[in-house]
């Protein structure tokens, strides 16, 4: 909580927002229950500010204003001491408004409506109470960007469009993606941790592994990447995966994409190039020439574990059946997958450029298999817009990202 205050607050300050209704608390607990552990007393404080709550009515900004209590800190053990202190009210109903509270006014609300592409629309939606993509950034990046996309996009005539400024230490991976509605940049999908909030249509859950190895690229990864960049980069449509002609020269330059003049002809024939064509010609492009094709079978494919946490109560039966009238547990679920990523190449150019595993033992660990059988899940389609081609399966329920 303390580093994104910080750096939300442009690491030089942070704004702790509690509730002062909640002052005479530790008068409340009596000196004997002071003496016991932490835990009862934690507990005592709970019982105490949910008692509170019951008595406390907000129904304008004015009541919020008015039982608001504000302190700034510009050194994190402060800031970590008051939170610590504080903990128990960031635990009740309240909590999660007066940390959304606390990271606006670190930023300060002057550079939160400028970080955003159109100010007059609400950071919090109606009616559920969802939270806006300038909030899930603004904890992310510690500014409030509408988009997903890195950097800034150039709408012309002095227009931009505002992504993700810099590379992050937790990412973000969404639905919308999937469904291409948006395109999420690789500052968001390559974070400092292998650590993924996850956005459906209506709920955010965590997607995480305990390696951060799943993260490191082999070769071929690294180059897809330096070319989506380029390619990216070149991409005025808002993430539409399209560029011009003129992008596209300069996208095989900055890849350093030796293209045969006839290939591109075929994909400047329609006037604009799709990164779907783009890519399929990278595919069938020897190595040699900047493409992707390797017939040497030393890719290999890529196998981890995810874990994933969806915090609200969901009916868990891992496989067992209900009978009669007993009702299904009811509690948070946390998913164990089993990732597995098939090399770049398909089946058919794998038979094709790699000589059978009966051939091939000893050399470089090169098998041909049958792609592994997956399992399917919402999560699965956004876990695919990291890793494409991406297999996974897991035991029991599906995980659920609603």
């Amino acid at each position: 909580m303390v580093e994104i205050l910080f750096s939300c607050g442009n690491k030089k300050r942070a704004v702790v927002a509690t509730l002062n209704v909640f002052g005479h608390c530790h008068e409340d607990v009596s000196e004997d229950a002071q003496k016991n552990e932490v835990g009862i007393l934690l507990v005592l404080l709970l019982n105490i500010i949910a008692k509170a709550l019951e008595d406390l009515s907000i129904e304008t900004a004015m009541d919020l204003q008015r039982v608001l209590r504000v302190n700034s800190h510009t050194s994190q053990a402060g800031a970590f001491h008051q939170l610590e202190s504080m903990l128990p009210v960031f635990q009740s109903r309240m909590g999660a408004m007066l940390f959304l509270i606390s990271a606006l006014l670190s930023r300060g609300l002057e550079s939160v409506q400028a970080d955003r592409d159109d100010p007059n629309l609400p950071l919090v939606t109606a009616p559920f109470g969802h939270a806006s993509q300038e909030i899930v950034n603004l904890l992310l990046c510690g500014q409030a960007v509408p988009n997903v996309f890195d950097g800034r996009l150039n709408m012309g005539g002095g227009m931009f469009l505002k992504g993700v400024p810099t590379s992050v230490e937790v990412g973000f991976l969404t639905l919308l993606e999937f469904h291409s509605y948006c395109k999420v940049g690789q500052y968001l999908k390559c974070p400092k941790w292998p650590i993924w909030v996850v956005g459906s249509e209506s709920h955010y859950t965590v997607l995480f592994a305990l390696d951060p190895s799943v993260q490191d690229e082999n070769e071929l990864e690294t180059r897809e990447s330096q070319i989506r960049r380029a390619f990216d980069a070149q991409d005025q449509s808002g993430g539409g995966g399209f560029i011009s002609v003129e992008g596209l020269q300069q996208v095989l330059g900055e890849a350093n994409i030796n293209m045969p003049p006839e290939k591109v002809d075929h994909l400047c024939s329609t006037g604009f190039i799709v990164w779907s064509e783009f890519w399929q010609v990278l595919l069938e492009l020897d190595k040699s020439l900047g493409g992707m094709k390797d017939s040497s079978g030393l890719l290999g494919k890529k196998q981890f574990d995810l874990y994933h946490f969806n915090g609200i109560a969901k009916s868990v039966s891992n496989g067992s059946q209900v009978s009669g009238g007993e009702s299904p547990l009811q509690r948070p679920r946390l998913s164990k997958l089993r990732v597995s990523v098939p090399p770049k190449w398909t089946p058919e150019e794998f038979m094709a450029d790699v000589l059978p595993s009966s051939d091939q033992s000893g050399k470089d660990g090169a098998e041909v298999s049958q792609p592994e059988p997956s399992q399917h899940a919402p999560l699965v389609d956004c876990i695919r817009t990291r890793w494409s081609r991406a297999n996974c399966s897991w035991v029991g329920d599906p995980p659920s990202i609603v």
